[in-house]
């Protein structure tokens, strides 16, 4: 083994490249030349990292750059070992430059052959269709009644007595969210939310001038009593909440608080815009606030998080009708329409049975993916849930959140600081995780170890080392 180390550090002093890379263009040397053999054990991490006079992180990162190519292999709890078959093209990669990004809250991607199948039989049966000019002409907005009642279905195990009528295909949740704050809140206006919440908001309420109020928040999620003081003092004209594996918290309102935040709406008549982007992710949930206060509540949901963020298909769910011919101007207005072929395939994938498998497998996923984060980040203090895909990391001292994102960028896995999703008062000393930017659990296990390592590298040490 230490034959192996020597070349790899000759390797590494002749070549220009980044260290990380240098690793992985000595493995895959050695695997060419026959000096490493399939399934054969390659040194721990911390032995690198030594032999070599570099960074922990570094190893991590050759490592890693190494299973991108599908040069090696990572086994929880027993190391990396060279592939019994070496890929004879690269895997797919994260991102260009071979980042994971966990940054980006995308589920994690099931490697299912039948669920593969589904999702290919799914496009071809795009081009079967008898009129494929009406895929490309213009359609109401909305999507058809078809297409709302596919979409009433899958809503219907978290709501019930959907009215297709009162329900809008959109551009993605992201655009019901644009449409329902120009349509509720003009310029000069506010809208109460989460203290510390989806930062999409951020940005639709800038652009229309729409000022939001941050709500303390706890353990359970918005508190009631804040949200009531502000409507006898200072009326929103809405309230936006993200109740279930709230991104980025990761807390789930429970169903007394729910009641109570409802309460408040309805003696006050305050709207509530409720996104629902992974209310079908836990298998036991609260229902909806939408239940408690229908004649209030405009629901958005989609398939982003259940599918992937690629299809951008949303689904809005109006009080009554009156909403429903309201919110549809506004949205026509504004996008003009849907994709018609991405609602066709939405639909068939729903009336099939597509989206449930989906679901399931991203699911069962995210809960592996967690237990290895668990066994990883073991005496950290974090937030998870274990149906979700992300987790909210407090930054221990003497750590900051801004010194600790940047040193996880420097490492190849980007997160988000506080700021990011801070509505009100100081951003807390924390960041977002998503375990779905990798593309494998190996590949998840791994930068989880880079996050742990770069955490107990204290900054002071890190900057010396460097």
């Amino acid at each position: 083994m230490s034959n192996d180390l020597n070349r790899w550090a000759n390797r590494i002093h002749r070549s220009e490249r980044p260290t990380y890379h240098a690793i992985a263009d000595a493995i895959d040397e050695d695997i060419q030349s026959g000096h490493l053999r399939s399934e054969q054990k390659l040194p721990a991490l911390r032995t690198v990292a030594r032999a070599l006079g570099i960074n922990f992180t570094t190893a991590a990162r050759g490592y890693a750059e190494a299973a991108d190519r599908g040069l090696i292999r990572g086994r929880p709890g027993s190391g990396s070992y060279v592939r019994g078959e070496v890929a004879s093209t690269p895997v797919k990669r994260s991102s260009p430059i071979g980042v994971i990004d966990m940054s980006m809250n995308m589920p994690p991607e099931p490697h299912d052959p039948d669920l593969m199948n589904r999702l290919r039989s799914g496009f071809a049966s795009l081009v079967e269709e008898e009129d494929l000019y009406g895929l490309l002409r213009y359609q109401e907005f909305g999507g058809t009644m078809v297409d709302r009642e596919a979409a009433a279905s899958w809503l219907s195990n978290r709501l019930t007595g959907v009215d297709p009528a009162n329900v809008l295909i959109c551009p993605g949740a992201h655009g019901a969210l644009l449409g329902l704050f120009a349509a509720l809140a003009r310029s000069g206006d506010s809208i109460a939310c989460e203290a510390v919440t989806y930062p999409g908001i951020k940005g639709i309420a800038a652009h229309l001038g729409v000022r939001l109020v941050g709500l303390s928040t706890d353990t359970q999620g918005m508190d009631p009593e804040a949200f009531a003081a502000l409507c006898a003092s200072d009326p929103p004209k809405a309230l936006y909440i993200n109740p279930t594996l709230n991104n980025p918290t990761t807390v789930t309102m429970p169903l007394e608080r729910r009641r109570a935040i409802a309460e408040v709406a309805q003696r006050y008549g305050i709207p509530i815009i409720e996104d629902d982007p992974y209310g079908c992710l836990p298998e036991q949930r609260p229902a909806p606030i939408a239940t408690m206060a229908p004649h209030l509540t405009f629901y958005v949901a989609g398939l982003a998080k259940v599918l992937g963020p690629g299809l951008r298909i949303g689904f809005l769910v109006l009080p009554n009708v009156r909403y429903t011919a309201r919110l549809n101007s506004t949205l026509s207005g504004l996008a003009v329409m849907g994709n018609p072929a991405m609602i066709r395939l939405a639909t068939r994938w729903i009336e099939d049975g597509t989206v449930r498998a989906m679901t399931r497998a991203i699911r069962e996923e995210s809960r592996a993916r967690q237990l290895l984060a668990r066994e990883v980040l073991e005496g950290m203090d974090y937030r998870a849930q274990p149906d979700g895909f992300h987790l909210w990391l407090t930054v221990p001292a003497p750590w900051t959140r801004v010194e600790l994102g940047n040193r996880l960028r420097s490492c190849g896995v980007p997160a988000v600081v506080s700021d990011t999703f801070t509505m009100r008062g100081p951003a807390p000393e924390a960041v977002r995780i998503c375990l779905g930017g990798a593309s494998s659990r190996t590949e998840c296990h791994r930068h989880l170890e880079i996050i742990h390592d770069a955490i107990e590298y204290l900054p002071g040490v890190v900057a010396s080392a460097e």
